[in-house]
């Protein structure tokens, strides 16, 4: 497998010394929050997979809409592959998010707009993988409209906090990272963005596979060779 001409699996090694590294970086180099104090660290997890789910959500809604211009498969197998890591980064999002309002509300969940919109939004993903996975024939379809929805309601889940009163933080904090915040929050999204690649290419080529087997398998079936 190659992303760009390049093997994935250089990818795949520049990830893994990024995270091998990175908790050095977010406990020894960045500061602590004179508020949440070292409660604050998950911020360098949690906000870096929150924008890789938004990055997967709009690959897959632009590979669906591709694919339902065109109906060409290859545009359903990115989809597919997207839809499964906007669960994946939608999961570690959601895990870890309550993990730092304990630490700042008192509490792990609040229903409040972006963390009920940020649930929602996983949820509807979820439906997408189901749907592709048991739903039969004519599924593509069906799975292109709900990753649409979803990614219109990216917006809605990004500019939450500037439409209702919220407890999250605002869309603020991270343009006003500063110093060693900064670089190791660059740091952190960079070995996201990288496991994105690797897990988007790995899953793609899963996919292709699949349908490679499956149509192999019909062809089969269709000259007697199989029952």
């Amino acid at each position: 497998m190659k992303l760009r001409g390049i093997p994935t699996f250089v990818f795949a090694a520049a990830a893994a010394l990024l995270f091998f590294r990175l908790p050095f970086l977010v406990f020894e180099k960045a500061p602590l929050d004179y508020m949440l104090y070292i409660n604050q660290k998950i911020f360098y997890y949690h906000v870096p997979a929150a924008m890789m789910m938004f990055l997967a959500v709009f690959v897959c809604g632009v590979a669906s809409v591709l694919f339902l211009v065109k109906r060409d498969p290859k545009f359903d197998d990115v989809a597919l592959a997207a839809g499964d890591l906007v669960v994946t980064f939608g999961l570690i999002v959601l895990v870890t998010g309550p993990i730092w309002a304990k630490a700042a509300w008192g509490v792990p969940w609040v229903w409040e707009a972006r963390l009920t919109q940020s649930l929602l939004l996983w949820m509807i993903f979820v439906a997408y993988a189901l749907v592709r996975r048991y739903g039969g024939a004519g599924s593509e379809r069906l799975a292109s409209g709900l990753a649409l929805f979803g990614m219109v309601n990216v917006p809605m889940v990004y500019f939450a906090v500037n439409f209702w009163k919220t407890q999250h933080p605002t869309n603020k904090v991270v343009p006003n990272l500063r110093g060693a915040m900064l670089s190791v929050f660059g740091t952190a999204t960079l070995s996201y963005f990288l496991l994105f690649l690797v897990l988007l290419s790995v899953r793609l080529a899963v996919g292709r596979g699949q349908r490679r087997l499956a149509a192999a398998h019909d062809l089969a079936v269709e000259n007697g060779h199989l029952d």
